[in-house]
């Protein structure tokens, strides 16, 4: 047996592999045990963006690069107008308004990287 620390989203996990040759199946492997969630997070913006009250947030679906930002404040956008663009394992996608309203903030600019649930855009 060979024992790894994989990290998964921020989750630092202890897995145990057992090496198999000559034909012989390996036993199964129990789930694997969480060793630490709090050291493995990634430290939080100190200055966190927030949205007007009442408005509707639109966060980044994903972690990535924002390529470009195609609204600018107090602009009126209709539900599924594009918003930004957000590059993330090499493919780029569009980043839509949620309903029709107008942008209220813009929380980002392009070339920013962006964690998931990151806040881009509010809408009024």
């Amino acid at each position: 047996m060979r024992n790894f620390q994989v990290t998964v989203n921020g989750n630092i996990y202890e897995v145990a592999v057992e090496e198999v040759g000559n034909g012989q199946v390996a036993a199964p492997v129990s789930a694997p045990k969480t060793v630490s969630t709090q050291a493995a997070a990634p430290a939080k913006k100190t200055a966190a963006a927030s949205a007007p009250a009442g408005a509707t947030k639109v966060t980044a679906p994903m972690q990535g690069k924002i390529v470009d930002v195609k609204v600018s404040g107090g602009q009126q956008v209709q539900e599924g107008d594009v918003l930004a663009i957000l590059e993330a394992m090499k493919m780029e996608n569009e980043v839509v308004a949620p309903k029709a309203g107008t942008v209220a903030s813009v929380n980002v600019s392009a070339g920013q990287s962006v964690e998931t649930g990151d806040l881009i855009v509010s809408l009024n």
